[in-house]
């Protein structure tokens, strides 16, 4: 069919009713703000003429030469004459930024970067099937090494393209006339060569917009949250590039993304609250739902960004990108008990906090990290970027990161954000998930020396039950002389620890958690050798690819840490045994523990969230209809911390309903499992302690006391989840 790939030879592409640009938030923005008597329009005519003047006299970027940089003497000395002024009438537009095409069947969205600030010198574009008064997204296409001819008259940019779908004419030939620094940016055509230079469709764009991506971008505080993030000077302390001011959204300006603020910021009240002011992962995911106004479970370009006090887990905790269930990475979360402040390295927090939770919803991943990306790069743990952690930077530490920082996104991560094909980038589009490439457990090869002073273990049971949680212990232990650092957080949600899982068919996934934590502390250790360092309990059950152990049979697991200095230590491969069920209850009680919905509630350690409810009502029925079983246990637990909780929904109209405490149902779940009483006696030893000293307290004597006492089936989770079960049982009264 001629209307199969946009790419081919098109008969006809007439003007057509339904356009492109009539389908994006930006255009309903601008022409909302028009109707209210607002300047959005202008005001964009002015940034973008203000853009193209501060390109045509910006520096050529910075790349390293062949002689390096001469100064005016030595060009003195070799003849060389200085360059004309040239007057600015014939200054000509520097051709860069987004452009549209219109018609049918088929509209394109391009994207032109060899010209403007800080050029990736790559094209790429979007294609969208027009039908009827239906637009579809179609594919995308990206050309990573393009040959650019500049004259006086036009820039022609041409390049093999690689696309989403076997294109028939993938080579491109892309015209763009060179015009005055004062007049409108011309249009792009787009022409479609195959590989033996055939011409295929071809389209004229027009210009949109200098930048590349646009999104709407929202965001909202806790009243306990006085003051918002608004900007910082990058010149108030010692860093590594030009000082300039920057909030998040010019940050994210200089990366080539034109954020669109959605209207007044919102005030999110939570002092009715209660004590526990803290977030949970369930709270967070419940609120993004409720509260985001442009929340849909589809791809769109649109995030929402919460600043919150605290999270469950402590002031450890900086920030959290949303990565659940449906559509992901559509919000994140920052916590002002952990980054408030108004000094000058407090503001420079908050920004870099701010910027590298949004990136995460950019489905950029940590720049230690960058192998588990699809298709996998090369880590860059010494990349000056936001996704860096500069507490783990391997070129110093904090001090070396700060003062080198220049405030900006690496060249790759500029690509992605930029030129990444649209699934790839789009919230709500693939799924934050990494190493599904992986083959096979060796493929994570050993170093051939390893100076680290680090080895890494993984400690199981030999068997699990079908349908029991899997839980993993890791262990880090000194093996050298002298002080070892080492990250305390060494669950997989946490960043620093990836777990490799290969199941009876051979297949191998490594575990994704829903939810991704940013922690700030590291710790230093003068370790003896052999001595044990750190230890910790992993629940691995489910994740962002389901159940990872939903079949009886044999699996082998592999640990991956990444030290602070950069070093990769693997863990032996440790083998555990999926039992089958053996009686018509254990099948009974397995078909209703694995659902998405009871998986979600096992990660998030129970929640009200309304899409859950079929999920909290397979599990009640397990306690309910198999009292006995092992894993009714489990399900109490899960509703019982749940019980426990307040649990804050944010509605739309801003108000917070606050479900308090069911102590009744909360004690008699949890009290079915373990001793309440000891837990919350623990919690409250101390006279005076604040709400993070409680946590600690009843998760210590959980870990010590409580779970080595445990059935086995649910011993493992516990202890994974222990903090967020203390928390719940020390903040309530009686029971």
């Amino acid at each position: 069919m001629p209307d199969s790939d946009p790419t081919a030879v098109i008969d006809e592409q007439h003007e057509h009713d339904l356009d492109l640009a009539e389908a994006t938030d930006e255009v309903e923005t601008f022409a909302a703000a028009e109707q209210n008597g607002g300047t959005a329009t202008a005001t964009q005519i002015d940034d973008e003429a203000y853009a193209a003047i501060a390109a045509a006299f910006a520096p050529p970027v910075e790349e390293p030469t062949g002689i390096g940089d001469l100064d005016a003497a030595t060009l003195d000395a070799l003849g060389a004459a200085p360059l004309p002024v040239i007057p600015l009438p014939l200054l000509k537009r520097k051709v860069y930024g987004r452009y549209r095409s219109t018609g049918t069947p088929f509209q394109v969205e391009l994207r032109v970067d060899v010209d403007g600030p800080t050029p990736t010198m790559r094209v790429s574009a979007d294609y969208y099937s027009i039908a009827g008064s239906t637009i579809t997204y179609f594919g995308s296409m990206r050309v990573d090494a393009p040959a650019v001819s500049v004259s006086p008259a036009q820039i022609v940019i041409t390049g093999l393209g690689r696309f989403t779908w076997a294109a028939g004419a993938p080579r491109i030939r892309i015209t763009i006339p060179r015009v005055p620094i004062l007049s409108p940016p011309a249009a792009a055509t787009l022409l479609h060569l195959t590989l033996t230079n055939q011409p295929g469709a071809t389209y004229v764009c027009r210009y949109v917009s200098p930048a590349f991506r646009t999104l709407l971008f929202e965001q909202d505080r806790q009243d306990t949250v006085p003051v918002m993030f608004g900007s910082y000077n990058t010149g108030s302390l010692p860093s590594g590039g030009p000082a300039r001011t920057l909030s998040i959204v010019s940050a994210y300006a200089e990366a080539g993304v034109q954020m669109i603020t959605t209207g007044a910021t919102d005030v999110v009240p939570t002092g009715e609250a209660g004590a526990n002011s803290a977030w949970s992962d369930a709270e967070l995911h419940a609120a993004m739902v409720k509260h985001f106004s442009r929340w849909k479970d589809i791809p769109q370009w649109a995030v929402w960004l919460l600043h919150a006090r605290l999270h469950d887990l402590g002031t450890g905790l900086l920030g959290i990108m949303f990565d659940q269930q449906g559509k992901q990475r559509q919000g994140a979360a920052v916590f002002y008990a952990g980054i408030g402040g108004a000094t000058a390295d407090k503001l420079r927090l908050q920004l870099y906090t701010c910027v590298h939770e949004l990136g995460h919803c950019f489905n950029l991943l940590h720049s230690w990290q960058k192998s588990l990306a699809i298709p996998p790069q090369p880590n860059r743990p010494l990349s000056l970027s936001w996704m860096n952690y500069p507490w783990n930077y391997p070129g110093g530490g904090q001090a070396a990161f700060w003062s080198a920082f220049p405030f900006r996104f690496d060249a790759q991560e500029l690509v992605h954000i930029r030129h990444g094909f649209l699934n790839d980038v789009i919230m709500g589009g693939n799924p934050f998930r990494v190493g599904s490439q992986l083959e096979d457990l060796a493929s994570w090869s050993d170093p051939i020396e390893d100076r680290s002073g680090i080895q890494l273990d993984l400690e199981a049971p030999r068997s699990f039950g079908y349908g029991e949680p899997v839980t993993v212990g890791i262990r880090l232990t000194s093996s050298g002389p002298g002080g070892v650092q080492i990250t305390r957080h060494l669950r997989p949600r946490n960043g620093q620890v990836q777990i490799a899982i290969a199941g009876p068919g051979g297949r191998v996934q490594l575990y994704e958690p829903l939810l991704h934590h940013c922690m700030s502390e590291t710790r230093t250790f003068a370790a003896e050798d052999g001595q044990q360092t750190e230890t910790e309990t992993a629940f691995i059950h489910y994740g962002q690819d389901g159940f990872y152990f939903d079949q009886p049979g044999t699996y082998r697991l592999r640990a991956r840490y990444t030290a602070p200095d950069g070093s990769t230590i693997l863990s032996p491969v440790t083998t555990i045994r999926v039992r089958p069920p053996v009686t018509a209850e254990d099948e009974a009680v397995a078909e209703l523990m694995f659902g998405d919905e009871q998986g979600t509630l096992m990660y998030l350690v129970g929640s009200d969230l309304e899409e859950l409810s079929s999920g909290n009502d397979a599990l009640a029925r397990i306690w309910e209809e198999f009292p006995e079983h092992p894993l009714a246990d489990v399900a109490r637990i899960v509703q019982g911390t749940n019980a426990a909780r307040e649990f804050k929904l944010v509605e739309a109209d801003n108000t917070v309903r606050v479900r308090k405490p069911d102590t009744g149902t909360a004690a008699e779940l949890i009290g079915a499992v373990l001793d309440v009483d000891g837990v919350r006696k623990a919690a409250t030893a101390k006279k005076k302690a604040d709400e993070i000293e409680k946590m600690d307290a009843a998760a210590a004597h959980l870990e010590a006391a409580v779970t080595p006492e445990l059935p086995a089936a649910v011993a493992g989770y516990v202890n994974s989840r222990r903090r967020e079960i203390g928390i719940e049982i020390a903040s309530v009264d009686g029971g």
